[in-house]
């Protein structure tokens, strides 16, 4: 898992990230969860458990949210909320920047650089720790930098840095 940080690095994610987070954690814990219990409460009032379906279903997908319910709260006591509104206009790229470069294929790309819980590539939403993110970290606007890949390594120019409201 390359996108993964160490265990010492903050967790940086966006306003959206920490939202859809607590929107998830909050789903898990008063609908989800509740409706699961219900469930197998009922399916344990049937008799013989060891063949009843509703029942180890249940206890497995209980299982299953809890432990879901144990990381969103680990990760959400961890984060460090950072707003790209907040922050001062600067032509350097940082985390929540979104950046527009040019490959050396000659095709313009747009990314957004966001938290590892945020990653979303068909809306070219890169984790700040991706090899991408790490070469166009620190650099400014009009920069080129080197992007070191499988296929060896790639010239990336910079064209324009902002820091907008990431959904």
């Amino acid at each position: 898992m390359a996108n993964v940080p160490p265990q010492s690095a903050p967790n940086y994610i966006t306003p959206a990230g920490h939202q859809a987070l607590q929107d998830e954690l909050y789903q898990l814990v008063h609908k989800e969860r509740p409706e699961i219990v219900n469930v197998v409460n009922w399916a344990a009032g049937n008799g013989d458990r060891s063949e009843n379906g509703d029942y180890l279903y249940g206890k497995r997908r209980l299982r299953e949210i809890d432990r879901r319910i144990r990381f969103l709260t680990k990760r959400l006591e961890a984060a460090q909320v950072i707003d790209p509104e907040a922050r001062e206009a600067c032509d350097q790229i940082f985390f929540s920047a979104t950046v527009t470069i040019l490959r050396a294929n000659g095709q313009q790309q747009t990314v957004r650089i966001v938290g590892t819980d945020e990653i979303d590539t068909g809306r070219n939403k890169i984790s700040w720790v991706s090899p991408l993110a790490r070469a166009l970290l620190k650099a400014h606007e009009g920069d080129e930098v080197r992007l070191h890949g499988p296929n060896g390594v790639e010239k990336i120019e910079i064209l324009a840095v902002e820091y907008v409201r990431i959904d």
